[in-house]
Formats: structure tokens, sequence, C-alpha cells
């Protein structure tokens, strides 16, 4: 597998993902976000746009969508950091869920930003399995959360972050607290008193 950025977010990339396959998939159609992925390298490499010209009653045509993606992210410069990248939306396909793909995409864009002078990523998450991976790619829990109650992390672009025990199980038990599936609930109970994943390795 092959990691690509398709485009930062002053290009504008469109993604078309299928629905059936990605959860957010809708969300990496608009422009206003880059946007990365790591694919599938014995897929043939589709083109990045399509070259028919939009419909006259309808939205920019973007082809169908892609087959040869494994896993996605969508970002931007934090408006009032521009040394910050937030990822705004990661995805990976559903029938590839449970291999590591999430923070290898993870690891791989920390590295793309360091590269362009970014000094910190951001992130968000919703759910422990989120929350999880990402301390698997470097990040770590700030204490804070965002207007939604997501809890945010976050990692230097040029090394995975210092984590302790004590930090990273303050993020789970905020989930603790909430109204959880049972597969949540039987992760949550697992992770009881464990210190953080180790970071995976490329």
């Amino acid at each position: 597998m092959e990691f690509a950025v398709l485009g930062w977010q002053t290009d504008g990339p469109r993604l078309r993902l299928d629905y059936r396959r990605f959860t957010y998939a809708g969300k990496f159609i608009t422009t206003k976000t880059g946007k990365a992925i790591l694919r599938d390298s014995d897929a043939p490499l589709p083109p990045l746009t399509d070259e028919r010209p939009p419909p006259a009653d309808g939205p920019e045509h973007i082809g169908e969508p892609r087959d040869d993606v494994l896993a996605a992210v969508a970002f931007n410069e934090d408006r009032t950091d521009s040394d910050t990248l937030w990822i705004r939306y990661i995805t990976v396909r559903r029938d590839r869920r449970g291999e590591g793909l999430g923070p290898r995409l993870l690891e791989r864009f920390a590295d793309e930003a360091a590269d362009h002078s970014y000094k910190r990523l951001r992130i968000a998450t919703n759910n422990p399995f989120a929350y999880e991976a990402c301390h698997k790619a470097g990040f770590g829990f700030t204490g804070r959360e965002t207007g939604i109650a997501e809890l945010v992390l976050e990692r230097p672009a040029t090394r995975p972050a210092s984590v302790s025990k004590e930090d990273y199980q303050s993020g789970l038990d905020r989930y603790r607290v909430r109204d959880l599936g049972d597969d949540e609930r039987a992760f949550l109970a697992a992770r009881e008193g464990a210190g953080p994943p180790l970071v995976a390795e490329e």
C-alpha cells in the first residue's frame, strides 16, 4: 500500500468514497479541506480529477467512488494558529478495519505535516475506539473537549507525544460516564488501569 496527499486545503481537492464502505464519505467531497489517503498499490491509479464538464442543472461532477482507497483523512490549518493542522475526519474502509490502517495513515500524515513546516496536529474523537487509535499514532489527550463533547488529542509533527498513564486514563474516564454501547463499555472495561498503547510502527 502507499500514502498519497491528493491536495492541501488551498488546492480544494475532492475525494468521492463509497458511503457503503466508508463512514463520513460525504465529508470528503467538500473542497474546504485537504485530503490524504492510504491506497492499494496494486490497484490502478485513477485520475485525481474528472475532466468532464459539470452538468448544467446539478453540482460539479466528481466521478465514481475510488476503489483504491483503504483509508483517508481530511484536514485543514487551524484558523488561529498557522503552526497547527486539524485532522477533521479520518475513515477506514469497513472491510479493512482492525488492521492498524488508521494509525498508520495518521503517522504518515504527521511526517508530511512536518515536511510542510507544521509543528503540531490535533484531532477530536467522539468514541473510545478512535481515542485508542489516535494514541497508537502518537497523539495524547490534552484534557480539553470541543463544544460537542469530542475529546481533543494532539501530537508534535516530528515525534509522538509523551503520554502518561494518568493522562491516557483521564480521557477514557470521560467516556465511561457517557451512554455507550455494549462494545464500547467492554473495551473500556478491558483498558481499566492500563497504560497508553504503544505507538504503531510503520
